[in-house]
């Protein structure tokens, strides 16, 4: 993410620096004084930066898009990647039952089953 920032001096630039350093999942930080510019290249959103920014001076998002070393990664790299399928809801239930049956193993499925014949004006819930 490049972020255009208002600045004028290192004090600024210093508190500017530490509040967007708080955030979790930044790998770094740098900023051009002449350009004013901040970049920072992590997992972070950048509406929570611009948010942290705007507290210690004017910020102003400019790009967002992956770092110019992934990019060049990729390139290298032959894409071999399989299309992950959709699990349907039922699939995801049963998928859920089984870990619960792992974590808690005395778990039993009880299935009742009323008639309305013998109280018609019985309220079942199972």
């Amino acid at each position: 993410m490049v972020l255009k920032l208002g600045v004028h001096d290192e004090k600024e630039k210093r508190k500017a620096l530490k509040s967007v350093s708080s955030l979790a999942g930044i790998e770094s930080l740098s900023m051009d004084m002449k350009e004013k510019k901040l970049t920072v290249v992590g997992a972070v959103d950048p509406i929570e930066i611009v948010g942290k920014l705007k507290k210690h001076c004017l910020a102003e998002l400019v790009t967002v898009g992956p770092a110019k070393e992934e990019e060049k990664k990729k390139k290298d790299e032959p894409k071999k990647e399989e299309p992950k399928k959709e699990k349907t809801e039922a699939e995801k239930i049963e998928e859920l039952l089984e870990l619960y049956k792992k974590h808690n193993p005395y778990y039993t499925q009880t299935y009742r089953v009323y008639s309305a014949e013998e109280n018609p004006n019985a309220c079942v819930i199972s």
